[in-house]
């Protein structure tokens, strides 16, 4: 009895993080705006406990910060922190790809080509939640090329801190350039994987410029 219990809790924290991280992501929920308990339970008609758990996971993939007797909020990264993490995720890219592409010689891209595929299919269609997710997880692929657990471990926790400010950056393309753009930009990164060559990589990635069309 008391395991199911458990298994129930479980179920609704990880409902109610699902509900409230694609509300976030697909803005919903501005950077910067109150995440009051009270009017959230009633949103996903659930209790405190499993919305409070569902807060501190978010807390801690850098999604929602918690104020002293304030309560919580989205989070809001300052011009700074933003700069500082998309530098952060350069230079860890880097050293992937210089990692990875050492000796000449082809990689395994299926999951970065999986990861671009799933982004091109949801910018057609308009989604930009599964646009976001695809976005983080291509990045976290081209780092995963390196084969390296620690490496992989240390920049996952800042592309999940970027995944607000990605979220804005495909809200902007969508409004001021062509809806494609991010996806050919990301194509232009995967064509140059596939060449094997590490200079040619290494150039493609400088041009990304992620931080340069931020609005």
């Amino acid at each position: 009895m008391e395991l199911g219990g458990a298994l129930e809790s479980s179920s609704l924290v990880e409902l109610t993080l699902r509900r409230l991280r694609h509300e976030i992501l697909s803005g919903a929920f501005a950077p910067g705006e109150r995440l009051v308990e009270e009017h959230l339970t009633q949103r996903f008609g659930t209790s405190r406990a499993p919305l409070r758990e569902a807060l501190r996971q978010l807390a801690e993939q850098g999604l929602v910060e918690h104020l002293p007797r304030r309560g919580a909020r989205v989070a809001e990264l300052s011009a700074a922190d933003s700069d500082e993490l998309f530098a952060l995720r350069h230079v860890l890219e880097r050293h992937a790809v210089q990692a990875a592409f050492a000796q000449p010689g082809a990689a395994n891209l299926a999951g970065v080509t999986s990861a671009w595929q799933l982004m091109a299919e949801a910018a057609r269609a308009g989604d930009a939640f599964v646009e976001n997710n695809a976005h983080q997880r291509f990045h976290v692929e081209v780092v995963a090329l390196a084969g390296q657990r620690h490496l992989l471990l240390a920049f996952e926790p800042v592309i999940l801190k970027l995944q607000l400010l990605m979220a804005a950056n495909l809200r902007l393309e969508s409004e001021q350039r062509d809806a494609d753009e991010g996806v050919a930009r990301h194509r232009r990164l995967l064509d140059a994987l596939a060449t094997g060559d590490l200079q040619t990589i290494l150039g493609a990635l400088d041009g990304h410029g992620a931080r340069t069309y931020i609005g």
